[in-house]
């Protein structure tokens, strides 16, 4: 199957990319890697009237820290994320989830900015906002507004973004003292959508959890920012107050039966993340002890 016909503009600037989007509302898509959004119009899931193609735009381009926050420009690529010293420093879980997306081909031409708007509940970046307290900046008509990601995914493929606004950065505040990270999925095969993955941060003081965000991805119908984890904060962590939060975690996950898994596999496979996750973050591998997966 082929997309169904479309118009096709290049923007020069934002201004101009904002100009398109005004004149074209929601009859217009914005085109950047386009590692999502072609096969979607390939399978005729989405049918444009008019592409907007963002991909010159270098303003958007680049990672940069200011001061205790990390910027990524929406179009820089995944791979770019991959090989960055400063992504590595401030925001490690970022590389570590960047490693799983597709295959090389994919990560040399998919964006940061397309995956978040694109808003897969299946992606990884989008649950790695969620965990490390990202702001989404957008530009519009109205001018600047920053979005926190806790506020930006609404549902499969739906953002709080306007069909006039455009995606132009992320802002990430930088890994603290003590931070540590655990990011794994289950898929059929590496690079095939997760079935069921976890993205998550903490900061660990004496053996236990002063602060610990869990962001699951492929559970629901968006990223989830599990209320879980506040089970598991300030209390020392036993198989008793592990298997509090567990029963917690299953209780707010509202997962999706597709081809690829039924509802009772996603609950299981979150919650041997979960315990998996516990125990490699605090270095107690015996938590993690007769989970199958």
């Amino acid at each position: 199957m082929k997309a169904a016909a479309f118009a096709y503009a290049r923007a020069t600037s934002v201004v101009n990319a904002l100009e398109l989007l005004a004149a074209h509302g929601d009859r217009a898509k914005v085109l950047s890697g386009g590692q999502s959004l072609m096969p979607a119009m390939n399978l005729r899931l989405v049918s444009p009237d008019i592409l907007v193609d963002i991909g010159g735009l270098h303003e958007l381009h680049g990672i940069t820290v200011k001061g205790d926050v990390l910027v990524i420009g929406a179009l820089t690529r995944h791979v770019d994320l991959l090989r960055s010293p400063e992504v590595a420093a401030h925001a490690p879980l970022l590389r570590d989830a960047v490693a799983h997306v597709a295959h090389p081909a994919i990560r040399n031409r998919g964006t940061i900015g397309g995956s978040l708007a694109h808003a897969d509940p299946a992606s990884e970046l989008p649950a790695c906002t969620l965990a490390l307290d990202a702001t989404i900046v957008v530009r519009g008509p109205g001018g600047e507004r920053r979005i926190a990601a806790t506020d930006f995914f609404r549902g499969i493929y739906e953002t709080a973004l306007s069909a006039e606004e455009l995606l132009v950065a992320v802002e990430f505040p930088v890994a603290g003292q003590g931070s540590t990270f655990f990011f794994q999925e289950f898929a059929r095969r590496h690079g095939d959508y997760a079935i069921a993955g976890l993205a998550a941060r903490a900061i660990v003081k004496d053996r236990a959890f002063a602060d610990l965000k869990l962001g699951f991805f492929a559970v629901g119908d968006r990223p989830l920012l599990a209320a879980a984890a506040g089970r598991l904060t300030d209390v020392s962590i036993t198989t008793a107050t592990l298997a509090e939060a567990l029963a917690a975690l299953a209780d707010e996950l509202n997962p999706q039966e597709d081809q690829q898994a039924s509802p009772v596999m996603r609950r299981h496979l979150a919650g041997v993340l979960l315990r998996r996750s516990v125990a490699t973050l605090l270095a107690r591998p015996e938590l993690d002890v007769g989970v199958a997966g």
